[in-house]
């Protein structure tokens, strides 16, 4: 009788959980999609209606040609943007968790110290420009890049170290004796086992580093610089609002980095409970 009121009381919960999930998720999109397809003058109530007529095509036609392609413009900056970034998120967060696991020192307290400070301290915003600036690299691209990689790569780095730490050191004696440098230790031996990671890492952070809004805003402004969330800017003014047109915009943002979520759902959870198992 107790196993099964536990096993009914498991099946409330778990129906609980996808009731939730759905209102805090799906109900949203699902509202999104609704305005998108709605004219100018239906989406002006802003209420969860269905449309009275399908205007999807012509809304992303016309939040397409938007101040002159902007949002083409935008979708390579973001591209690049995130493609530069993941990548060296990728190379150097895993290269400086092999060292901080396999490498014993009295440094090791304070790159941790430093690692965790990434996560839990704010980034400061004017000293930031200024070291930019100083640096000549203000305002472009490679200058978000490397925000993009500072910021994330605390939570690349741990993710990594946990999965490292699962390796063993015996794979690492093997391949010295057999000539190998520190370099192709890495890169020939270690980082091909890292794949489970790389792929948590590659789509959590594409999510985050595609979606950013904060970061372009500061740090690359300019109408040739914009991003794809500064793009929402174009159908958002003072006096009016095209509700249409920037639900379409969103629709649009939203679409590649859920479908890549989706795919690599499965991924991201093994990555991210790979090192949890360490006995």
């Amino acid at each position: 009788m107790n196993k099964a009121g536990s096993r009914a009381s498991r099946y409330w919960l778990g129906g609980a959980a996808l009731v939730v999930t759905a209102v805090v998720f799906v109900v949203p999109f699902i509202f999104i999609l609704f305005m998108a397809i709605k004219d100018r003058k239906q989406s002006s109530l802003l209420d969860f209606s269905l449309p009275t007529s399908n205007n999807l095509i012509s809304n992303i036609v016309e939040v397409i040609k938007s101040r002159d392609y902007m949002l083409v413009t935008a979708f390579i900056n973001s591209t690049i943007l995130t493609v530069a970034s993941v990548a060296g998120m990728v190379v150097l967060g895993a290269m400086v968790a092999f060292v901080r696991q396999r490498r014993y020192s009295r440094w090791n307290r304070l790159v941790d110290l430093l690692v965790l400070s990434g996560l839990i301290i704010p980034p400061a915003v004017v000293p930031t420009i200024w070291v930019l600036q100083k640096l000549g690299i203000f305002r472009t691209l490679p200058g978000l890049i490397l925000i993009e990689i500072a910021f994330g790569l605390s939570f690349t780095i741990l993710l990594f170290q946990a999965f490292i730490s699962t390796i063993p050191k015996e794979l690492d004696e093997a391949a010295i004796l057999d000539g190998a440098g520190p370099f192709r230790l890495f890169f020939r031996v270690i980082f091909p086992l890292l794949k489970s990671v790389v792929v948590t890492v590659i789509v959590v952070q594409s999510v985050f580093v595609f979606n950013d809004f904060v970061n372009p805003l500061y740090f690359l402004p300019g109408d040739d610089n914009a991003t794809v969330q500064l793009t929402l800017f174009n159908f958002k003014s003072q006096f009016t609002t095209e509700w249409n047109l920037l639900f379409t915009d969103i629709l649009l943002i939203t679409v590649p980095m859920l479908v890549l979520f989706i795919f690599f759902n499965r991924k991201i959870v093994e990555g991210m409970t790979a090192g949890a198992v360490k006995g």
